[in-house]
């Protein structure tokens, strides 16, 4: 049955309905009626458009997607607000396999504006709920954060909403931003970002006061370095709070380009929910610190077996791989003639002459005195050339090790397979080490 012919019984229904590719999140049918609300002349149309961008004014896939839950045969009922349209929803979602290709199907019926009227919007017990409803909905902290964003961006109806973190080197990053349709990132460029350019509003921060410019063109004489980094990225008002932790400001979020009539709402609105932007970062920080006990080495840094392992099954089976298994020689000795905190020295300048070459692959502690290096896309000349420079590294730092290297030119065979090659020819240069010594 042609997809035309499919979807004939939903074209005159009342309900908005919808279908859209899970994998690619085209467009492939819109009713008659979702049409009609979201102002598209013909299924024809829709060729190419994304789901998030024409329903939701979103550039990326919905924070709040449900596409991972959903299961052929049952259906996903939950209500949702839609703030391109302003109203209120209940949706009935599900999943059809079709021809190879897993496909969206929902459902919507309206439920009316009601408390989601332009008006009660400005409300800040509305907005509050509801963002805190929606994050929460996520597990992880990133993920909770990215739809509080998403959400209270759309919300407001501005083009950006961002949040930047202060560095231990004095200066602010912009770790997340959520942007509106046609509106262009800007995160990659806002890192190191000098604290004293934002210095005019600490003060304000200081004095527990927000920030609201509500014409940027007012800061052209008055502060022209803040002025020169906001210009360039479109910014016509902002409005921008604190995040304090224990007394100590962490950082700010803000809004750019929000209606005028929400300016003086957002400040009270920020302030409120600031709170829980910053537990939010709080427990970000927290659970990071618990994936560094999980995967990471505690005494070199680098990463332990479980960390190994997640890697080994994300390697992309057509690129090449070289693999470098060392032993680090005199261990034993350094531990008994010496002490442990020797040994642990010569463990730590084994891993720094390991870094200094291939710190931008993957490097692994797998063992009491091995390392593991897995060097996906590398050359084997390349290969060969870091190894030399390795070897003149350890000569420099005392840190003798043993080495067994493997290269293929794709990681389609047995990884496991291939270490325990690299780890065979290590002990034959660790025999010859010995034969020399």
């Amino acid at each position: 049955m042609s997809e035309g012919r499919m979807w004939e019984f939903y074209e005159e229904m009342n309900e908005i309905v919808y279908v859209a590719d899970t994998d690619s999140h085209e467009l492939v049918y819109m009713n008659r009626r979702a049409r009609e609300v979201f102002g598209v002349g013909s299924v024809e149309e829709l060729q190419g458009r994304k789901c998030h961008e024409l329903l939701y004014g979103s550039l990326a896939p919905c924070a709040l997607c449900s596409n991972r839950r959903l299961r052929p045969g049952f259906f996903l009922e939950e209500a949702r607000h839609n703030p391109t349209l302003n109203r209120r929803f209940a949706l009935k979602q599900t999943v059809l396999e079709e021809e190879g290709r897993r496909l969206r199907f929902e459902l919507a019926v309206d439920l009316g504006a009601g408390e989601q009227s332009d008006r009660d919007y400005e409300a800040n017990a509305v907005m509050v709920n509801e963002g805190l409803r929606v994050s929460m909905s996520a597990y992880a902290p990133e993920e909770s954060i990215a739809i509080l964003l998403e959400y209270l961006g759309q919300a407001l109806k501005s083009e950006r909403i961002y949040i930047f973190e202060e560095t231990d080197d004095e200066t602010l990053n912009n770790t997340y931003e959520w942007c509106a349709n046609d509106v262009a990132p800007q995160r990659e460029s806002l890192q190191n970002v000098p604290l004293e350019v934002v210095e005019p509003w600490y003060r304000c921060f200081r004095k527990g006061e927000n920030v609201i410019i509500k014409d940027l063109e007012s800061l052209r004489e008055e502060e022209p370095v803040m002025y020169g980094y906001l210009k360039p990225q479109n910014i016509r008002s902002v409005v921008v709070s604190p995040l304090t932790s224990e007394g100590k400001i962490i950082g700010f979020y803000g809004v750019d380009n929000p209606p005028e009539r929400f300016l003086g709402n957002i400040t009270a609105l920020f302030q409120i929910l600031g709170h829980f932007m910053v537990s939010l970062l709080h427990r970000r920080n927290h659970v990071k610190k618990l994936e560094a006990l999980c995967f990471q080495d505690q005494l070199t840094g680098i990463g332990n077996r479980h960390a190994m392992n997640e890697y080994i099954s994300s390697l992309q089976p057509e690129r090449s791989v070289g693999i470098l298994f060392c032993d680090v020689m005199g261990l034993k000795k350094a531990n008994d003639t010496m002490g442990h905190r020797e040994g642990d020295k010569l463990l730590i300048r084994a891993s720094e002459c390991l870094k200094s070459q291939f710190g931008d692959h993957a490097l692994f502690r797998v063992g009491g005195d091995e390392f593991l290096a897995l060097c996906a896309g590398i050359g084997e000349k390349e290969l060969g050339e870091r190894i030399e420079a390795l070897k003149a590294a350890m000569g420099r730092e005392n840190a003798n090790m043993a080495i067994g290297c493997v290269w293929r030119p794709d990681s389609r065979a047995d990884i496991d397979r291939l270490i325990t090659e690299a780890d065979d020819l290590m002990y034959e240069d660790k025999r010859a080490w010995y034969g020399r010594s």
